[in-house]
């Protein structure tokens, strides 16, 4: 496949912000973090690989982030800060070229506690995504998604047989 010189020569930091663009990219967002969250309804946390890199991502956030908490809620200024940005920015760049879409803007809670709602959801690059789920995943923080799910199928169960 050719590509067109124009593509050749296209800086995003030079590009507009086009309405339509944007659009496209918060629809590809909502649709990963709303299959992501049906997964978690399906399958504990603690049985998924969301990378094949899963156990590497996991030791470099603990190397790169060793107070990282998977049970607190995220301090968004912190991550967003000069120092925070950096410190993230070299630790995603050890994935440019083996993680597909690794600074594609993704959709993250900020506390493994909450569903994704207005308050509770922040835009991150897919790479913290991945690491900051793993962890979640690992410590079993994601599990109560499947339980809740669980619980209320159950419920239903019980009520359309007591409806019979």
């Amino acid at each position: 496949m050719s590509v067109a010189p124009a593509a050749k020569t296209f800086k995003a930091e030079e590009a507009e912000n086009l309405e339509d663009i944007e659009k496209q990219f918060a629809v590809k967002a909502v649709m990963h973090a709303q299959t992501y969250w049906s997964i978690l309804e399906t399958r504990k946390g603690t049985d998924l690989r969301l990378t094949r890199f899963d156990d590497e991502i996991y030791t470099h956030l603990l190397e790169v982030f060793p107070d990282f908490d998977a049970s607190k809620a995220l301090d968004e200024d912190e991550m967003k800060s000069k120092e925070g940005k950096e410190k993230w920015r070299e630790f995603m760049m050890k994935y440019e070229k083996t993680v597909d879409d690794y600074n594609f803007g993704t959709l993250l809670r900020t506390d493994a506690k909450a569903e994704y709602e207005k308050d509770t959801t922040i835009f991150v690059p897919r790479m913290q995504f991945y690491a900051i789920e793993i962890a979640r995943n690992r410590h079993g923080l994601n599990n109560w998604i499947k339980e809740k799910m669980d619980a209320e199928k159950a419920e239903k169960a019980e009520k359309a047989a007591a409806a019979k």
